[in-house]
């Protein structure tokens, strides 16, 4: 079971939102590089990387910091990277300079021809992003509620050749009220290739739970405020994933 932190970009600090509102913010770092760095000190075997400015302007914004990062640490770890990336030459542009996935989310809903295209030029870089609440997808930095199901979104992003999933539920991220470990489960079961859990971890329990259905097609956890916060020691919770799961 992976923990990956993330590390998410706004105006070049590296921040936390509460479920995806940018006007609730708080900043947990002025230089993402050196955040990065902790995080790799402590076990970290991967980082995720959110433009958030990108994802709200569908365009990148914090290239500057996200190369700082790759720099930093790209040569020692994985990093993947979502937020407004809406074409070929910007997947291009970041593989190029270190990042080992790229998170396709919004323009793989609106645009699944897109998504088809990054997977065929770029087999084994591409990660789909799912943010959903009540089982239905969401887009646009989770301001609409779409009528797909995550299940069935999934299962058509499969045979694209994606990587794997991450499934966010929006109605948790930032709150700290616990992974919807059933949700999570039901989509890992539907599917052959991986998922990484998001949205709402709030500590040690919810990373001995998701250890225990990783068998399911759980891959890992993207760990977000309890890290931050210090609701869960990091290196700590990846030490105890991996004395569950060997």
């Amino acid at each position: 079971m992976l923990l990956i932190p993330a590390i998410d970009l706004k105006d070049g600090q590296c921040v936390r939102l509460v479920q995806g509102d940018m006007d609730q913010v708080t900043t947990f770092g002025e230089d993402p590089s050196a955040v990065a760095r902790g995080w790799l000190d402590q076990g970290a075997r991967r980082l995720h990387l959110v433009d958030l400015n990108g994802a709200f302007a569908g365009k990148p914004k914090n290239e500057q910091a996200i190369r700082k990062i790759l720099k930093e640490v790209g040569g020692e770890i994985d990093v993947q990277l979502g937020g407004g990336i809406r074409d070929l030459d910007t997947i291009e542009r970041y593989l190029d300079a270190g990042l080992r996935y790229v998170i396709i989310g919004t323009a793989a809903v609106k645009n699944p021809g897109f998504l088809q295209d990054a997977c065929t030029a770029f087999g084994g870089h591409i990660i789909v992003g799912l943010d959903a609440k009540d089982g239905k997808v969401a887009t646009d930095g989770w301001s609409k509620l779409t009528g797909h199901e995550v299940v069935d979104l999934a299962r058509k992003f499969e045979d694209y050749g994606v990587e794997s999933v991450i499934y966010t539920d929006i109605g948790r991220d930032g709150m700290l009220t616990g992974i919807n470990v059933e949700a999570t489960v039901r989509l890992a079961q539907a599917l052959s290739i991986p998922i990484i859990a998001s949205g709402g971890l709030s500590g040690m329990a919810d990373i001995e739970a998701l250890c225990s259905v990783e068998d399911e097609g759980i891959e890992g956890v993207i760990c977000g405020r309890s890290i931050y916060t210090g609701a869960l020691d990091f290196a700590a919770a990846q030490s105890r994933a991996d004395e569950l799961n060997g």
